[in-house]
């Protein structure tokens, strides 16, 4: 696979990565709450938008790439955030298989 021209300079927008954790809720139950793990560097491409029929009204799924510097820790189910905007991550893949940088499929939480 050919190396490919991803330019550092370009992970301009500045991320938490939020892992999941299970809290008690006090009553016997549980929750999933999300901790900081890290902040990064990272470029958000806009991949995909789709409708959907959700209960009375329409649901928007709004997809993106997000590309940051490779790391050992990042999986599917953390997410990022920045600000009111949250990055569920779905996939992480190596996009040209050399260890630089990681591309995350993400789905934004809107609402």
């Amino acid at each position: 696979m050919a190396m490919m021209d991803i330019d550092a300079g370009r992970l301009t927008a500045r991320l938490v990565l939020e892992r999941p954790e299970v809290v008690e809720d006090g009553q016997g139950g549980a929750v999933t709450a999300f901790a900081e793990l890290a902040r990064v560097w990272a470029l958000i491409e806009p991949r995909g938008f789709a409708e959907e029929e959700n209960g009375p009204g329409l649901a928007a799924t709004v997809t993106h790439h997000v590309t940051v510097r490779a790391r050992g820790d990042l999986n599917p189910g953390q997410r990022f955030r920045t600000g009111a905007r949250v990055f569920e991550i779905l996939a992480v893949r190596d996009p040209d298989e050399t260890g630089r940088f990681q591309r995350a499929l993400c789905r934004e939480v809107t609402g």
